[in-house]
């Protein structure tokens, strides 16, 4: 499975900028260039350091990344639902990503004017959250009036989803998301079938200047928009998409000697992405052999013959058992061949839960 992120925010926020950074950082990635699907969708490759190591190891024909593809939604303003901007054309692109990663500027600078005129990122967060749900509410309305036919019919099933989508209406009128209301899994369903734009869980990207990056990544703002986070259970990524666009023109090896320049552990793409994967509960499980080394992204909680469906539906069809080591453990022993003779090599059946790093082989026949 590929993680899906869309990008959303106000104009003059950074939002463009970090996108064109990011569609950049792809291109730059040899193993899985950068690929237009639309002109406003970029995939760039998982980074992934245990690859390399792999692939040292292994001196396979290729290496493979898990991807990650980002939707930069355009025209996001006051009444986007309604068809203001680009708005209301762009927010059906995001109705079947998995997570929103939204772009909040938390710099001052003079020669970016805001379209509100000040710096607030609380007001901004709550003017495109509102154009969100008037936006969901239009899908509501269309959805309650065709549920409310079929419930004459007085069955059960079309009552209870009635009752659900007029209570889901009600919480979204109060101007609560629907990432912030409760439901049953059968509830969770119905509207998980709907793809509404605030169910999907957030990501919010503090664009701060070159300045307070390097100075440890807070402001007022930034602090404002923690406390907001909060008490969502959101996570703050801190980044400057000014750094992010530098980096995107740079080698791997000129853009490791920048971040180290600038104090930098990792670059700001890379800690959104690791969000990403938090975020949604996902896990990396690899595959390292001479043809190819690869990684493949999978729920948590996944069993070893789904993860095997990852690779295809016929290792899933006839799953026999998976040869698991952990990464840790075939780095340490420096070959497949010396994790054999160590005993380190496991054999998993059915009911095995997949683990982040475990490097498999699937024994499958059909």
């Amino acid at each position: 499975m590929n993680m899906k992120i869309g990008i959303v925010g106000l104009p003059n926020v950074g939002k463009s900028t970090l996108f064109n950074a990011i569609t950049k950082a792809g291109a730059e990635c040899a193993n899985y260039p950068f690929c237009t699907i639309e002109p406003n969708v970029g995939v760039v490759a998982v980074p992934d350091e245990r690859l390399k190591k792999l692939a040292e190891m292994e001196n396979p024909e290729k290496v493979t990344h898990a991807t990650i593809e980002f939707v930069d939604i355009a025209g996001l303003v006051k009444g986007a639902s309604r068809g203001e901007g680009l708005g209301n054309k762009f927010l059906s692109h995001i109705r079947e990503v998995d997570a929103i990663a939204h772009v909040v500027r938390c710099f001052e600078d003079p020669n970016v004017v805001h379209v509100d005129g000040d710096i607030d990122p609380i007001r901004d967060i709550e003017t495109i959250n509102i154009e969100l749900i008037f936006s969901d509410l239009e899908l509501l309305e269309r959805r309650i009036e065709r549920v409310q036919k079929q419930s004459k019919s007085g069955e059960k099933q079309y009552l209870a989803e009635l009752s659900l989508l007029e209570r889901v209406k009600k919480g979204l009128e109060e101007n609560k998301p629907v990432r912030s209301m409760e439901f049953s899994e059968d509830e969770e369903q119905i509207l998980k079938n709907m793809f509404l734009l605030t169910s999907k869980p957030v990501i919010y990207v503090a664009n701060v200047s070159e300045d307070d990056l390097l100075a440890g990544g807070e402001n007022q703002y930034v602090k404002k928009l923690q406390e907001y986070a909060k008490n969502e259970e959101a996570e703050v990524v801190t980044i400057s998409a000014k750094i992010e666009a530098e980096l995107a023109e740079l080698s791997e090896e000129e853009k490791q000697e920048l971040l180290a320049e600038y104090g930098l552990s990792e670059a700001g793409l890379d800690k959104l992405i690791k969000a990403g994967y938090k975020l949604l509960g996902l896990i990396t499980f690899l595959t390292a052999g001479p043809k190819e080394v690869r990684a493949w992204t999978i729920k948590q909680g996944t069993k070893a013959p789904q993860a095997a469906g990852k690779i295809h539906s016929d290792f899933e069809r006839g799953f026999i058992r998976a040869e698991v080591v952990h990464y840790d453990d075939l780095i340490a022993c420096g070959s497949q061949l010396a994790v054999r003779e160590k005993g380190l090599l496991r054999s998993e059946g059915k009911e095995y839960v997949m683990k982040d790093g475990d490097v498999v082989v699937f024994r499958f026949n059909v």
